[in-house]
């Protein structure tokens, strides 16, 4: 069998099972799966050693002595069960989480000042980072009658990708791929739409260093010129989970304006340090519900530096 054809066959067995498995979770209710999805999150836990020393290494980077070995360890079982909670989540938040149901899950904290600048359709970028069930912002947002676009790098496996895609269509979440975004993001933001971003990705050599957790993190620019070029503002905002059931708040911590940044002698760099520190300020409420394994700090300033040394001496 051409190799080809071997690896659409097993993303096609890929995808089979995880509908089959979601056909299975549908049987029963969402907090009985959330307790499976837990024994799930230990399993990971247990099994994936690899991932399991990432997460204790990013926390020893974020939080220094001050945490002892054991909340270390409290605190990575507790972010990769996070994890397999959301993905089961993901599951059932279209069917659960329209304009009728929402307060039975999600409960609001300090919309007030971005409910100003959404109501005024003057266009928002909307950002959060790897935290709580980010996914369950847009279903919020939408079922309070403002639709986002989330901008999203598609999955590998096609078939898995456009059954999430019709998974998150379902509630009027509209999803933009990340490859020539900035036109199309463009668009969205001059007609008063709102863009969301997953907005703690590590953007390599050539991304904005900022400080994240006091160590220099490289942040994607694209968010701040969005924002210079269109004028509208910037929401930064998380979806924390309350307690073991399908429950969450969905709050704002920072709106940043454009008048804030006018002016100001590198608006690119204020602008992405600003809301990097909004999110790592969300993510000090709850560090247990941040995403450790993922490679946050993966590029460093040095990174940059020897790339140019090989350039020049070729």
């Amino acid at each position: 069998m051409p190799a080809m054809n071997r690896v659409a066959v097993k993303q096609y067995l890929t995808y089979l099972g995880v509908r089959l498995a979601a056909m299975i979770f549908q049987m029963f209710p969402i907090n009985a799966n959330l307790r499976t999805a837990r024994l799930m999150g230990w399993i990971w836990y247990r099994v994936m050693r690899r991932h399991r020393e990432r997460a204790r290494e990013h926390l020893r980077i974020a939080f220094g002595s001050s945490l002892s070995d054991r909340e270390i360890e409290r605190l990575t079982l507790a972010s990769m069960q996070q994890m397999t909670m959301m993905a089961m989540e993901a599951l059932f938040t279209p069917r659960l989480v329209n304009e009728w149901t929402w307060p039975r899950y999600v409960k609001l904290h300090n919309l007030g000042p971005a409910a100003d600048v959404l109501i005024s359709r003057r266009g928002a970028i909307l950002l959060t980072g790897h935290y709580g069930n980010w996914e369950l912002i847009g279903y919020a947002l939408a079922a309070l009658g403002f639709p986002l676009t989330a901008v999203m790098r598609p999955l590998d496996n096609p078939y898995l990708n456009e059954y999430l895609l019709s998974i998150r269509a379902k509630r009027g979440l509209e999803l933009l791929y990340k490859k020539g975004a900035t036109r199309s993001a463009g668009d969205i933001l001059a007609s008063g739409g709102i863009l969301g971003f997953i907005a703690d990705q590590n953007a390599g050599h050539k991304g904005e260093f900022v400080e994240f957790f006091g160590r220099p993190a490289s942040t994607y620019k694209s968010i701040a010129l969005l924002a210079i070029e269109y004028r509208v503002p910037i929401i930064v905002g998380y979806s924390r989970r309350l307690s073991p059931d399908f429950l969450y708040e969905v709050g704002v911590n920072r709106v940043i304006l454009p008048e804030e940044w006018e002016g100001r002698p590198d608006e690119v760099h204020w602008i992405t340090q600003e809301y990097t520190r909004a999110i790592e300020e969300f993510i000090r409420a709850a560090p247990e519900q941040y995403l450790w394994i993922h490679r946050r700090w993966k590029s460093q300033p040095q990174d940059r530096l020897r790339k140019r040394r090989r350039r020049e001496e070729k």
